[in-house]
């Protein structure tokens, strides 16, 4: 028998439609793939899917009513990992929590809810350390600017954190890897888009966009980690467990003077 491909938009309702698809045809040989990972193979049909936010809604809310809140959530974060092939390793384990009397998303002898619960897990941890080690820099327009480069696509995890943390004040952050970000306005957070100069360098602090007071703070964060650095009890061991050198490019005080 021919297996089949179903080719999605990248999206979450383009998942979840998808998996609509393959109930309502009843598929068994049937491959999900988002569209910008495509690629070409040998005896196989594919299947453009149309997104179809009644359709994602119908199968999030019957997943919601098998699993726990925590086994739906996990489904989400899962997704944001953006792992080659996890549309699948998802596939597999709805098709078993649907299809279980009772709840079945903490049955970790089953492999792929097994697999999700570990992904699910990386990724909350990668949320986690972007709310820790995100740090604003003030414009000129009087907006609150970060950039993130994260291993998953977790903005739309922080999202809540950020809105409530910092309720009073306009702000965006960026993710650099995907090319998309997410910005408050004071009354709600909307994604978008910025059409930067190719030659933009997130790492440092250009005088032509950032408040002069951002120089300034940032001379003066700088000159304090080092005042209350002992050299002596320096424990860079313990210190990297704690803050990985990949989130230094977020932190004034390890950047360069």
């Amino acid at each position: 028998m021919q297996s089949k491909i179903l080719i999605y938009d990248g999206t979450f309702d383009g998942f979840l439609s998808a998996v609509f698809y393959v109930y309502e045809y009843k598929l068994k040989d049937v491959t999900i793939m988002n569209e910008f990972s495509l690629q070409s193979q040998l005896f196989s049909d594919n299947e453009t899917i149309i997104t179809e936010s009644e359709k994602a809604n119908r199968v999030w809310k019957g997943i919601k009513s098998k699993a726990s809140r925590t086994g739906s959530y996990q489904l989400y974060y899962t997704f944001l990992s953006e792992k080659e092939g996890v549309e699948n390793v998802m596939l597999d384990a709805i098709q078993y929590i649907l299809g279980s009397k009772e709840k079945s998303d903490k049955d970790y002898s089953y492999p792929s809810i097994l697999k999700i619960a570990q992904i699910a897990k990386n990724v909350g941890r990668e949320k986690h350390r972007m709310e820790a080690f995100v740090r604003f820099k003030l414009t000129k327009d009087n907006i609150y600017f970060a950039n993130i480069e994260p291993d998953f696509n977790v903005l739309p995890l922080i999202a809540k954190h950020f809105k409530n943390r910092y309720a009073d004040q306009k702000w965006a952050i960026y993710d650099i890897k995907r090319n998309y970000g997410i910005y408050y306005d004071l009354n709600k957070v909307e994604i978008m888009d910025i059409k930067l100069p190719s030659n933009f360098d997130f790492s440092k602090t250009n005088k032509n966009y950032f408040a002069t007071e951002e120089f300034e703070f940032h001379k003066l964060w700088q000159d304090y980690f080092k005042s209350t650095n002992i050299e002596s009890r320096k424990n860079m061991k313990l210190h990297l467990r704690h803050v990985p050198k990949r989130y230094w490019k977020y932190l004034s005080e390890k950047l360069p003077d």
